[in-house]
């Protein structure tokens, strides 16, 4: 499948979390709180890489932008270190969210 090229961060965060829903289960485990979804995880750290910033500065973004909210089906925003536990477990599962960047430094993370 071909997917288009977009310069809208509304239109990337819903492609992201419906490829999301294709891919992942919606909870990592059955004990999770079940605040957040996998795909909504997903989709916001595709939206972190979309805005080249760091977690605190896409949770920023999601408090000031509430199209982007909405598009995600956001009831709350997820605080920096939800998203960095998210990425963690993704990469695990050989999920990447494009780059393997450091946060802090901006230098490739070692293999």
């Amino acid at each position: 499948m071909v997917r288009d090229m977009t310069k809208s961060p509304v239109a990337l965060g819903k492609e992201a979390l419906e490829v999301a829903k294709e891919a992942l289960p919606a909870y990592s485990s059955p004990f999770s709180p079940k605040v957040f979804t996998q795909h909504q995880l997903f989709a916001i750290l595709v939206l972190r890489q979309f805005f080249r910033t760091d977690y605190r500065g896409v949770v920023q973004l999601l408090c000031d932008l509430s199209d982007l909210r909405d598009a995600l089906d956001l009831k709350k925003v997820p605080h920096y270190s939800t998203l960095c536990y998210a990425e963690g477990r993704l990469i695990k599962k050989g999920l990447s969210t494009g780059s393997r960047m450091s946060s802090s430094s901006g230098q490739p993370n070692a293999a």
